[in-house]
Parts: structure tokens; sequence; C-alpha cells
């Protein structure tokens, strides 16, 4: 495959640059707007060589590990032009939509780092005796199923420090019935809490085996697919003014900033409201500290989490009354007469967004909703629902606790 040069020409929504030929686009890894690149292009990507003529906005990355990490696409970007960059993800994706609002300036929101990681665990499967078996721990490469092995990671905050040691550790037990493992990782007030995926079934002596590992390296919980084998004392995160259980393996926003900013997004604009419905809650990220004001009913999928909602709000002085139920709202979207109970309705939904509950809030007659959202794609496409129906989208505010990535976080506010 020989080498050609090209020159680039912005950056695409997945963070690569975009070389722009006569017979189409061609995404490079790893380049920047106005760059001259070499590279080994293969139809529509290429491999980057060399950069012939760098921008003015490159800066040397932070990690040692960029460009052969799939984790970071950008840290090679200088700061001005990636935060508007990420913003006009947000600006194009209405657009695309038909619509018009204010678009915020991105909001930072890495904080101290991410408190929670999933490191992959393969082995080459061989003879250990032999010195055949190899075992890689590390995060996934470009593009790429293979495992990329890291022993440190620049990006997460210095409350996961000794989460490496400890998934190595783990996995490096469970080599002899190795198949591929996910460590899921979460720093918590009380230690690390580990959930374990992909071992199968352990007998008597690996669990020992497991929890002798998690005692020496201080793990405050270590489970398998949510089974417990070893806790010293529960995993705990605070939200506003209660302390959350957390359910093994359970979602929390990447950084503490990052949940920190996007509850206050949306205190700020349901202010006023009385009787708020938290759709999508979790363990509470929101209705925890919405209950400080209001009055809150949370509507959850997992049975956990709401457990954890529940058994945080026990004993604590000063919160409004709040109720909490298990419902699926992608098959069980709350209905107009349902939501005729609430003067505001905060709705989170994951990535794939909230289209069903999307139109039964359009049929209603909800004076406020806040729609928070990880995919700027699946939230334009809600809040035209909405639009249709009647709302107004007064204005979006991005976040970006995603820092390096092609993510970015939002929050937008609708009214009737």
């Amino acid at each position: 495959m020989s080498a050609v040069l090209l020159q680039i020409d912005h950056i695409g929504h997945r963070g690569d640059g975009v070389a722009q030929t006569p017979d189409g686009a061609v995404y490079v890894p790893l380049t920047l707007p106005g760059e001259t690149v070499e590279v080994e292009r293969s139809q529509d990507r290429a491999r980057l060589i060399a950069v012939a003529t760098p921008s003015l906005d490159r800066i040397a990355p932070i990690c040692r590990h960029v460009g052969a990490c799939g984790g970071c696409s950008l840290q090679h970007w200088r700061a001005a032009p990636y935060e508007a960059w990420k913003r006009e993800m947000v600006v194009d994706a209405l657009a695309r939509a038909g619509l018009e609002a204010p678009v915020a300036p991105l909001v930072p929101a890495h904080g101290k780092g991410r408190r929670r990681a999933v490191f992959h665990a393969r082995s080459t499967g061989g003879n250990p005796r032999r010195g055949e078996d190899v075992l890689t721990v590390g995060f996934a490469g470009r593009r790429s199923h293979a495992i990329v092995a890291i022993d440190t990671c620049p990006i997460l905050a210095p409350e996961l420090d000794g989460a490496l040691a400890a998934a190595w550790a783990v996995a490096q037990a469970l080599v002899p019935l190795m198949k591929p493992l996910d460590l899921q990782v979460t720093a918590t007030s009380t230690g690390l809490d580990m959930d374990v995926r992909g071992s199968g079934p352990l007998q008597p002596r690996m669990v020992a085996t497991l929890a002798e590992i998690a005692g020496r390296h201080r793990l405050a919980r270590l489970t398998r697919h949510g089974e417990l084998v070893l806790q010293r004392e529960p995993p705990v995160v605070t939200m506003g003014r209660a302390r959350v259980p957390l359910p093994p393996g359970s979602f929390l926003q990447a950084t503490e900033l990052g949940e920190e900013t996007l509850a206050r997004l949306v205190g700020e604009a349901s202010a006023g409201a009385t009787r708020i419905a938290d759709l999508f809650s979790g363990v509470g990220t929101f209705a925890l500290r919405l209950a400080e004001r209001a009055r809150v009913a949370a509507y959850e999928s997992s049975a956990p989490a709401v457990e954890a909602l529940l058994k945080a709000t026990r004993g604590i002085t000063g919160l409004k009354p709040v109720t909490a139920e298990v419902r699926d709202l992608f098959r069980r979207p709350l209905l107009p007469l349902e939501l005729k109970a609430f003067d505001a309705v905060v709705f989170d939904p994951p990535r794939q967004g909230a289209e069903a509950q999307a139109q039964q809030l359009a049929a209603s007659k909800v004076p406020l909703v806040v729609g928070v959202s990880c995919d700027p794609q699946s939230f334009a496409r809600d809040a035209a629902i909405l639009v249709q129906g009647g709302y107004r989208l007064e204005c979006v505010t991005p976040v970006d606790q995603f820092l390096y990535s092609a993510h970015v976080e939002l929050v937008g506010v609708f009214r009737r």
C-alpha cells in the first residue's frame, strides 16, 4: 500500500480528521483541520504516517498511549477550537432536525477526571507454564477489538488510583478459566467498587482467591455479574444531601463535576416547579437534589437503582417526599393522563434517546420539560417531537465531561 498526501478539511463527528477527495471523504485519526498529512489509505479510512504540515492548534498529547489506545481521540488539539467543535456538534444536530435554539458555550466538566472506567482483559490462551500465555489488561485499541495494555491513564480521577493494579491482579487470578473479561471500577466515598463480567461460574476456591485479592487491594466491594465476592464496606456516593448505596455495576455520570454541572443546570431550569417527574432517574442523580425543594416522582427500569434511590432518602431531613417506581419507559412511557400530576418533567435517557416518551410528552400539557442527553442526534430527534407537539426549545447547554473524546452531553429546556 503506497503513501499519499491528504489535506484535512475538518473534524468528523467521531473525532477523526476528514479529507475531502474526488472519490469521497477519507477519515484520518489524530489529525487536525488545515494539516497536510502523509497516510496509507484503505478506501474511506487511512492510517497516519506523518504530519507534513502541522496545524498551529496542534499540541503535545498528555498520554503516551495516544495513537494505540482508542479512549482519547483529541488530546492533540488546543482547547479553544476543540471546545468550539464540540459546541458545533450540538448546533449541527439541531439544524439537521430543523430546530433553532440558542446554544450556550460548552461547559467544561472534566474536573478531577473520570471516576469510573471499564478495563478489558484478554488472554492468548497458551500454556502459562511454558510462558505461552500472555495476559493483557487495558482499553480497546482504536477501531479495533485488540486490547492495548496500559499502566497509567491521565484522564482518570485520583480516586481511581490503584484500580489498574487491582484489575491486573483479578484478571491474573482468572487466567485459568479466562474468557474475555470486562472489569468495571467505580470510585466511591468508601473506596473502589469492582464488578467483573465474563468469567463464567466460579468455584469456591476461586471465590476465596478473589476475596483475598480484593482485601489486599483494599476494594470496598468485589462482585461478579453483580454477585457478591467480598465487601469490606458498602460503596456509597453523595448526591446533594443524600448518601446513595450503589448497586453493583450501576451507572454514574463519568465525572463528579459532570454530575454536579448537569444537576445544577437541571435545577436552575426547573426552579419554581413543585411537582417534578424524573424519568430514567437511575439512582437519583437529579431526583435527590430536586427533592430538596420539590416533590419528586422517579421512574427507572432498574429495580436495584430504584431500591438504592429510596434507601438514600430514608432518615434525611429537609427532603420533600420522593416516590420511585420500577418502569420500562421505552415500553411503558408515562401517558398524558399520568403526566397531568406534574408541573415539570426531567428526562435523561440512554444514548438511544426517549422517542416513545417524547411522543407522550408532546401530547401532554406539562408546562416545562428539561431534557438531558449524551447524544445530540437522539436528543434532536426527541426535541423535534416535542416542538411539533407545541413546545418551544428555549435553550441548550452543551457539557463536556468526556474530555478529549467525541462525546458531548447537553441540557435542553422546553416550555409550552
